[in-house]
């Protein structure tokens, strides 16, 4: 006859709070008892510098001395030649500045072959990369010709404006015409005027360079170092006149007779 006490549920074969369950313990796998793994930590974040540093101590037969062409896809062989030390974008941020820097493209536009990690060639540069980089080289060279340009002839301006001010205090100063006949003769707006010669006078208050002329000077082309004695502090010289003026002459210079021829 078959019996009659109940089946016992998995709940009920569970061992009381509190108490071991040696069985399952010793059957659970290992890997499942371990303590979770701890994340590696990820590199610092590198300044384009610190990264320049870096990679020169590492690798400098590809980043000493002057830039070499670089192989393409070389942050994969940096990554895994040095890995945990430079984080994707520090390396990024790096190769933007190294590769864009005139030298770098000089050595694009005119080299034939990149270069790995250890110095050694590795692939043909194509004829595209070496255009693109002849391009923003000549790029380079007409901004920076016409920013000089441009800065000289500011410079040359602002020169013109300041002699103009200049003259415009040395001739009010002397002017016998009254102040509105003064500012329509000069072209200048009488509410300006006072601003104009403020400046002016702050002007001629600063040291000068060797080469500036002074309004007058300017007008003549002569310098103003030019206007005194060019013999200097010896004063003007002697008139030239007969022997008394220069004293007697010295005994070697005075003339013996001539004797006379024989027959």
């Amino acid at each position: 006859m078959p019996s009659t006490e109940p089946v016992p549920t998995p709940a009920e074969e569970l061992p009381a709070a509190g108490e071991a369950a040696p069985d399952v313990i010793a059957e659970a796998p290992a890997a499942a008892l371990a303590e979770p793994a701890t994340p590696a930590p990820k590199p610092a974040e590198l300044s384009p510098a610190a990264c320049a540093q870096q990679l020169k101590q590492r690798f400098p037969a590809l980043f000493s001395g002057a830039p070499k062409p670089i192989k393409l896809r070389v942050q994969i062989d940096i990554q895994a030649r040095a890995p945990g030390v430079f984080t994707k974008n520090a390396l990024s941020a790096f190769f933007r500045r190294y590769t864009g820097s005139t030298s770098y493209l000089m050595a694009v536009a005119n080299g034939k072959q990149r270069f790995d990690l250890d110095g050694q060639p590795q692939g043909d540069i194509s004829d595209e990369h070496r255009q693109i980089a002849a391009d923003e080289l000549t790029r380079r060279r007409t901004n920076h010709a016409a920013a000089q340009t441009a800065s000289r002839e500011a410079e040359e301006l602002q020169e013109q404006k300041r002699r103009n001010r200049a003259g415009l205090l040395y001739d009010y100063e002397r002017t016998t015409l009254t102040r509105a006949n003064f500012c329509v003769l000069k072209g200048v707006a009488e509410a300006e005027l006072d601003g104009f010669l403020a400046i002016a006078r702050e002007e001629a208050a600063q040291p000068r360079g060797p080469d500036v002329r002074g309004p007058r000077d300017a007008r003549d082309g002569r310098d103003a170092r030019d206007t005194r004695d060019a013999r200097g502090p010896q004063g003007p010289r002697p008139e030239r006149g007969g022997r008394d003026n220069r004293g007697p002459a010295p005994a070697h210079s005075q003339r013996k007779p001539r004797p006379a021829s024989g027959g």
